[in-house]
């Protein structure tokens, strides 16, 4: 999270999630058309990295559709219930939603009503 959507963010972001998962070569990454993921410094470190780069369509969110969603419950179950002083206020509660509960205790109905990290 950071004031801007610019290149530097998404990739400090791709950078820690491949040092924190360790994916195995041949990751397909997809996102939107975002000019920070369609930059030349970005698409470099996608082939750097041996990651195929998709991305949706022009226009069409559908192709999101997974993140789409997460962005909708992220907001529906934490955010429009907040009221932030800070950015960092703003980050840190964020952090614990995704990583201590969605990730690891939150039911998703579309595995079974498991957690993701089981």
């Amino acid at each position: 999270m950071d004031v801007t959507m610019e290149k530097g963010l998404v990739m400090t972001a791709l950078t820690m999630a491949l040092k924190a998962r360790q994916p195995q070569k041949g990751l397909l990454h997809h996102s939107d058309r975002g000019s920070q993921y369609a930059s030349t410094d970005y698409q470099k470190l996608l082939l750097d990295q041996q990651i195929t780069c998709s991305m949706s369509r022009k226009g069409n969110c559908y192709d999101n559709a997974a993140m789409e969603s997460f962005f909708a419950t992220l907001k529906q179950e934490l955010v429009y219930h907040r009221q932030y002083e800070n950015r960092q206020q703003a980050k840190q509660d964020i952090f614990e939603y995704i990583e201590v509960w969605y990730n690891r205790k939150r039911r998703h109905s579309s595995i079974g009503y498991h957690p993701l990290a089981i």
